[in-house]
């Protein structure tokens, strides 16, 4: 049997009455459908549009990927009824019935949801705009802590557990002599003076401004508020007990402390100050926070090794990474006391990180400066980190060069006597420098000048007595029985070096002093003769207390603490002087940070017992902040790993 449906007309019509009711419209009833097809489509695909972009502004993420289906179910098919074997005419639209009604119910409940959002985005404005400008700031640095935080702790990865060192003296020093006692508490309460005004005037800020109580900053921090201050005084504040100060610094790194910053700063200072700081108080406190800290803010600095040479930056950008260095440098070079003054607290970082990156930086460059000649076996201060060869031929142990021989030294002592290549490069460094840069006046005072250019100026720097400590504290190790010479050495230019304070009016010492003709351990120069309370002289006076037990050097350090508080104390704290040899002199109105991490706390030592912290189980970095002994297993020997 044939299909009617199917069968060729042949030009005939079928009449009406075959076809049914609907028949006799059968053109027109096609053109309207063609029209509804082409509103359909048009309404389908201005839904999908409007809501791709509702979607897009308001709806969550997964509904941005919400599959809106416009395939073969939206076309137009014959529909044949051939039951009883008639047509019965007519088209449909497929899913014209359920599946219509579903999309229809499906667009009104997401147009309904565009237009509820669009409704509490507008509410949610209108709430803003009744709100001050500091309400709204608040709310905004909030979301910002939020994400900020998110991203810290999804990008960071817990440290591994390494074996605490033995920790020994941290809460001893108590004296017994009453006299003592009352002046240990007097530093003690200088340093409450010193913080209490930072805490309320510079908050958050590098440093202080003491008379227009306001916060400060330099270059060597960039243009960022990094709270070099707090960093910086931790370990101080932790000794001397003042756990409530020592508290408040903690939650404000814990808080807002961000190396995230587009900020270029001194790699020296910040690993001095604040990667040794942050150290100094894990250490002290074991509060994981300043471990985790260091060694965030240790891989911004990272980048500043990325040189031909592998000799760093003077300064690196924690944002971008990109570095450079200080436009007044020798011929673009790197400085000796700067990329010198790495070892102790990156050979701490590969310790409890178990990375060896911090290590293998540190020991790149010792091994570079192994292979270089040495003018006269002298260490200039400046290194080209391009061409790996010596700038202009300056050396000094005083600025520019100073720290590096420290370290030298130190790390020695660091590794439990164990890095005798470290010592040896010491030994072979002080014995040139003896050679060729000390000399005595004819006042009999030794001090200690710099050599430029194969000639010595007869200059010895405020930084440089340091020297006086250095000696005494390598003098027990030395060759060729050289201990007793080296201690009356360190003893030689802390007399030196006090003489320098005592003929200044204030009894303060200038930042330099000449030895020419009949001027001795005074300040020619203007721009010399200011004190921004600096720490080397007193540092000195605590290394020969500690080796001496010489009552001198506590009386000497106490006439130092009593000029300071006296000349250098204002209401909002404490500020540099810029003549020590006026008696009305004009301050500087800087409250340094160095000023709380190292004058202070070398002046609470000298007033304290031997046994807190002790230097056979501590090594003080350059700037003051104590770091434990490595010893024997845990501790990093030249040309091996990291052992934990």
């Amino acid at each position: 049997m044939t299909t009617p449906a199917l069968l060729p007309l042949s030009g005939r019509r079928i009449p009406p009455r075959n076809l049914g009711p609907s028949s006799a419209s059968f053109p027109h009833h096609r053109a309207t459908l063609r029209l509804s097809e082409k509103f359909i489509l048009l309404l389908i695909l201005s839904a999908f549009i409007t809501l791709c972009f509702g979607a897009f502004f308001f709806l969550p993420d997964s509904s941005k990927h919400k599959r809106f289906d416009l395939g073969l179910e939206d076309v137009l098919i014959p529909h044949v009824d051939t039951k009883g074997g008639k047509n019965a005419g007519g088209y449909l639209i497929h899913g014209q019935g359920h599946d219509q009604h579903r999309h229809r119910e499906e667009e009104e409940r997401l147009r309904n949801k565009i237009r509820a959002d669009h409704e509490k985005a507008l509410e949610e404005a209108k709430e803003k705009l009744q709100k001050s400008r500091d309400e709204i700031q608040a709310e905004i640095q909030t979301e910002k802590n939020k994400i900020v935080q998110g991203l810290k702790n999804k990008g960071s990865k817990p440290l591994p557990p390494v074996p605490v060192p033995n920790l020994v003296g941290i809460k001893s020093g108590d004296p017994t002599d009453p006299d003592i006692r009352e002046k240990r508490d007097k530093i003690k309460e200088m340093m409450k003076h010193a913080w209490d005004n930072y805490r309320q005037y510079g908050w958050g800020h590098n440093e202080l401004k003491p008379i227009a109580r306001k916060g400060h900053s330099t270059n060597i921090f960039g243009n960022s508020q990094l709270g070099a201050t707090i960093v910086d005084a931790l370990d101080t504040l932790y000794i001397m007990g003042l756990h409530d100060e020592f508290k408040e610094g903690q939650d404000w790194i814990d808080n807002h402390l961000d190396f995230g910053v587009n900020s270029e700063v001194s790699v020296f200072e910040v690993n001095i100050r604040f990667i040794g700081g942050l150290l100094a108080a894990y250490y002290l406190s074991g509060q994981e926070v300043f471990k985790i800290k260091a060694v965030q803010l240790a891989g911004k600095l990272l980048p500043a090794f990325n040189t031909p040479t592998g000799i760093p930056w003077a300064m690196v950008n924690l944002k971008s990474g990109v570095g450079r260095n200080w436009g007044w440098a020798s011929a673009g070079s790197s400085i000796l006391s700067e990329f010198g003054t790495l070892h102790m607290e990156f050979v701490h970082l590969s310790y409890l990180t178990g990375n060896p990156v911090y290590y293998d930086k540190v020991m790149h460059i010792r091994k570079l400066l192994q292979k270089m000649d040495r003018p006269n076996g002298l260490y200039p201060n400046y290194l080209n980190p391009r061409t790996g060869r010596w700038g202009q031929h300056h050396t000094s142990m005083g600025g520019l060069g100073d720290s590096f021989y420290e370290y030298l030294l130190k790390a020695w002592l660091m590794s439990d006597k164990m890095d005798t290549e470290a010592r040896k490069m010491y030994e072979e460094a002080i014995e040139a420098i003896e050679k060729h840069l000390i000399r005595k006046s004819n006042g009999g005072l030794t001090f200690i000048g710099e050599w430029k250019n194969g000639h010595l100026e007869r200059k010895m720097g405020h930084l440089t007595c340091f020297a006086g400590g250095l000696f005494a504290l390598g003098a027990d190790g030395s060759r060729d029985e050289k201990a007793g010479h080296y201690l009356q050495l360190g003893a030689e230019i802390a007399h030196t070096c006090h003489e320098s304070y005592d003929r200044t009016t204030l009894k303060l010492g200038p930042e330099a002093f000449k030895f020419d003709g009949g001027v001795e351990a005074v300040a020619v120069r203007q721009n010399e003769k200011y004190y921004i309370l600096r720490p080397e002289v007193i540092e000195t006076y605590w290394y020969m207390w500690r080796f001496t037990h010489d009552p001198k050097y506590r009386q000497w350090g106490w006439e130092a603490a009593q000029a300071i508080d006296k000349y250098c104390r204002v209401s909002g704290g404490f500020s540099g002087v810029k003549d020590v040899y006026s008696s009305a002199p004009t301050y500087d109105d800087v409250q340094q940070s160095f000023f709380l991490a190292e004058t202070l706390k070398y002046l609470y030592l000298l007033f304290s017992n031997d046994d807190l912290l002790p230097l056979d189980h501590w090594v003080f970095n350059t700037e003051a902040h104590p770091l434990p002994v490595l010893h024997l297993a845990n501790t990093t020997l030249s040309g091996n790993h990291v052992s934990r």
